[in-house]
């Protein structure tokens, strides 16, 4: 009996050991809190409702532009090398370097001297022409006189009649002579062909000209002006229909002055090129300050189409899924996920089908959804959230609660 009822003591001992050492084992140290529950702090979070701080913008509807981007470069309508049509000898240069011209401006004048003098040889061929015409004439009135009276004959007549003829003619060849002295004379002054800006002057009073061979300068028109760039072939219906419709707006910035100017479509090339696939196209712009430089770079937007009363929001905003593209809808505190359509991107929005204007979408904090995630809206650059939406309650309020 002593030994049995030793054995029985001894197994209850055990037995009240154990659960003391488990009770002791399962009590946490003040101020700590196991490993596995930090880690699942989070999603226990989410499965308790705590909101999500998120950053929202409010789609809207209006016309939205949709351009073609490319890199053009500035050309002038018209860069005219002036040169001599005769060959002569530089007196006068009226003009400086970078000067701004009127079109029959006078830029040069040549030793006009040899075309004076032939013009004056002409000038005294014709007086002496026309002395004999009067001569032949006052002989043709005679000659009639006296055909009445019978005392010459017809043929007498007739002679006199050629004469005066004949003298007729060498004096319209006399007065084509003098039109092309004096149009010889013209040339010894040079003048503008049209408005631009003059570019380096290349000869100087002394000068020798050959005509059609030296250049004395050179006139670049700058206003207006055209950009020159090319597209795609995949856009050419879209620059066409540009094109037919008036001329589409083509706004160019310049990279450096960051300033924008505003032209239209003017020329379409009649054909792709076969090694860029690419066509030509220009565009023509107001250029009364010379903004615009001949040969230099700028960026320039074609507006190739108008989508009419399209809802557009940003394209951070949107999010690229295995199921397609999609956004985060603020609507009574969750958010909503929405498959969206992209129908065109330009700069940093597009124009989306699927949402309305006036949804709210998420645009800051949306990796951190899930659908139907509970949020809180804060003003973008908050650290927090500054405003709970009505069925969200903030986790310091639930931290701070009574018991």
């Amino acid at each position: 009996m002593n030994k049995k009822y030793r054995s029985t003591r001894l197994s209850l001992g055990a037995v009240a050991a154990s659960l003391l050492m488990a009770a002791c084992g399962n009590k946490a140290e003040p101020g700590t809190a196991p490993a596995a529950n930090a880690a699942s702090a989070p999603a226990s979070s989410r499965a308790t409702g705590a909101p999500i701080s998120v950053v929202s913008v409010v789609a809207k509807q209006h016309n939205f532009d949709v351009a073609l981007e490319a890199i053009g470069t500035v050309t002038p309508l018209s860069s005219v090398d002036v040169k001599p049509q005769i060959n002569s000898v530089v007196t006068q240069v009226h003009v400086k370097e970078g000067q701004f011209v009127k079109a029959g401006a006078l830029l040069f004048t040549l030793d006009a001297r040899p075309d004076l003098a032939n013009v004056a040889k002409v000038r005294a061929q014709l007086a002496k022409d026309q002395a004999v015409l009067d001569d032949a004439q006052r002989q043709l009135t005679r000659s009639r006189e006296l055909l009445a009276k019978n005392f010459i004959s017809q043929g007498a007549l007739d002679t006199s009649q050629a004469q005066v003829d004949s003298q007729m003619a060498n004096l319209a060849a006399d007065r084509a002579a003098l039109d092309a002295a004096q149009l010889a004379l013209s040339y010894n002054s040079v003048r503008a062909s049209g408005a631009g800006r003059l570019g380096a002057v290349n000869v100087y009073p002394g000068t020798a000209v050959q005509a059609n061979v030296t250049a004395l300068v050179t006139i670049t028109q700058l206003d207006p002006i055209n950009i020159s760039f090319s597209l795609p072939q995949s856009n050419l219906n879209a620059v066409l229909e540009g094109l037919t419709s008036g001329g589409a707006v083509v706004n160019a910035t310049l990279p450096d002055a960051k300033i924008q100017l505003k032209g239209r479509l003017q020329f379409v090339d009649n054909a792709v090129d076969a090694a860029t696939g690419t066509v030509k196209v220009k565009a023509r712009f107001d250029n009364a300050d010379a903004k615009l430089w001949p040969g230099a770079f700028v960026k320039v937007a074609l507006t190739a189409q108008t989508l009419q009363d399209a809802v557009v929001i940003p394209t951070a905003a949107i999010i690229q899924s295995t199921r397609g593209s999609i956004v985060y809808v603020v609507d009574k505190g969750n958010a909503v996920l929405k498959p969206v359509k992209v129908v065109a991107s330009q700069g940093e929005d597009s124009a989306v089908t699927g949402i309305a204007a006036g949804n709210k979408v998420v645009l800051e904090g949306r990796q951190n959804l899930r659908p139907d995630s509970p949020v809180v809206e804060r003003t973008p650059g908050a650290a927090g959230p500054v405003r709970a939406t009505a069925s969200a309650t903030p986790a310091a309020s639930v931290a701070s609660a009574p018991p």
